[in-house]
């Protein structure tokens, strides 16, 4: 596989990077950009309406894999970097665990680790993440953590490896642990058929090689990074809300678009006090329940 950065990568990080060299990334293709309502722009409402998340559209770069979704981004004037790979269609919409989902994954990875290379701390997102809060006051500024990573549910102990990891949304550190961590991660992709690597990742931490490496991981409560498999009950603490445990793009923003409209009621009401608040609940994801029928 022929991989193609040159100085455009360094130059749209430095762009995008804020003075601590973080950088928000996310990566699209054509499926995510394309129809009624694109997954892109439902992903920028967030940012629209959330709670002090506008300014930090500066901070995120959209990682394109293809023309399309490329010359969108231009047109949004948002941070865009084209990744190319030769050989290698990544256009259309993904199926979760089909053979080209898990290849793009795997593409992913190794362009998230050739960022860590080059010095820069990041925040991944899914483009299905709604960020409705800036998360940051919900990540330890502590620099002696190199991992804070989302979890599909969470047990109850941040520090504990029984937390099911979730790679849709993680905030990283550049240092030599993880850029091994993401070496190592990379190296097990052949010797992994029919695993994501969300799955290799989850092996490779009950092997202990996250101690092996000295990592310092947080995994971080659905409280405030909340998601379709195991829902905040917290809408006063809410930060992200991501649409995993769910199949198809269509599903997705169906969802996704309910979660705008909980997030816009809750917004509107005009009661602030506690009881008010803690009677907000989310819309079931019919959804994404229905899309594994098929």
């Amino acid at each position: 596989m022929s991989v193609i950065h040159g100085d455009k990568l360094g130059e749209a990080l430095a762009k995008a990077s804020t003075m601590s060299k973080t950088v928000i990334i996310t990566i699209v293709n054509k499926a995510y950009v394309e129809g009624d309502k694109p997954m892109l722009d439902l992903f920028l409402d967030g940012f629209w309406i959330g709670e002090g998340t506008r300014d930090l559209v500066d901070n995120l770069l959209i990682v394109t894999m293809d023309q399309t979704s490329y010359e969108r981004c231009r047109f949004l004037r948002l941070n865009c970097y084209k990744l190319e790979t030769e050989g290698v269609d990544f256009v259309g919409e993904k199926v979760y665990m089909s053979d080209d989902f898990i290849k793009m994954m795997w593409r992913r990875t190794l362009f998230l680790g050739d960022v860590l290379k080059r010095g820069y701390n990041f925040i991944f997102t899914d483009t299905d993440v709604l960020w409705l809060r800036n998360p940051f006051p919900y990540l330890s500024p502590n620099q002696t953590l190199d991992l804070q990573i989302s979890t599909d549910k969470f047990k109850g102990n941040e520090w504990a490896e029984s937390n099911p990891i979730n790679t849709g949304f993680y905030m990283i550190r550049s240092n030599n642990r993880t850029v091994s961590l993401f070496d190592t991660w990379y190296a097990k992709k052949d010797n992994s058929t029919g695993l994501k690597e969300q799955d290799v990742l989850n092996k490779l931490m009950h092997q202990g090689f996250f101690r092996k490496l000295g990592l310092r991981v947080r995994f971080l409560d659905t409280v405030h990074f909340s998601g379709f498999c195991q829902d905040s009950r917290n809408f006063t603490a809410v930060a992200t809300v991501h649409a995993n445990c769910c199949r198809r793009i269509a599903a997705k923003l169906a969802d996704l678009t309910r979660v705008v409209h909980d997030w816009r009621r809750y917004k509107n009401s005009s009661s602030v006090d506690g009881r008010t608040t803690a009677s907000f609940r989310w819309t079931n994801h019919t959804a994404c329940k229905n899309s594994w029928r098929d």
